[in-house]
């Protein structure tokens, strides 16, 4: 009888879960993979001492949507972009976008980096036409 009650119950913690975590695991399979990829693994998340004379910081907000986010880059005394930071407050695409562009822009010059569209990005990444503005707030 213990048994059978013990099924009853582990039966109706399943579907009681279900029901719980369902909409976001069916929110987080209408992302691709790659952005899925770097908003669970972010690369570059972070900040770089800003008093450094080698260091530029942006910070851009859409206030469409909420996402803000902070780029900041090292550059060296060749031009090139040694390191790169971002924190970002965001949709999972945003939180991609940016995540993504810190990867691109690390060794390349700042003319090269400068030539990086928002719209390569969000092909990099798939993004749907609903979610293409995260990518946008990368190149404000």
């Amino acid at each position: 009888m213990a048994m059978a009650s013990l099924r009853n119950c582990t039966s109706s913690l399943l579907l009681f879960s279900r029901r719980l975590f369902g909409p976001q695991l069916n929110s987080l399979c209408s992302y691709h993979k790659k952005v899925v990829d770097h908003y669970e693994n972010p690369r570059n998340v972070g900040s770089l001492d800003k008093n450094n004379r080698n260091v530029g910081t942006g910070l851009v907000g859409a206030p469409a949507c909420g996402d803000v986010m902070k780029l900041q880059i090292q550059v060296d005394e060749n031009g090139k972009i040694v390191d790169a930071k971002f924190k970002t407050f965001g949709c999972g695409s945003a939180i991609a976008s940016s995540s993504l562009a810190t990867e691109w822009v690390k060794g390349k010059s700042v003319d090269e980096a400068l030539k990086i569209k928002n719209t390569d990005i969000a092909k990099e990444l798939c993004l749907p036409p609903v979610k293409l503005h995260c990518s946008i707030i990368l190149l404000v």
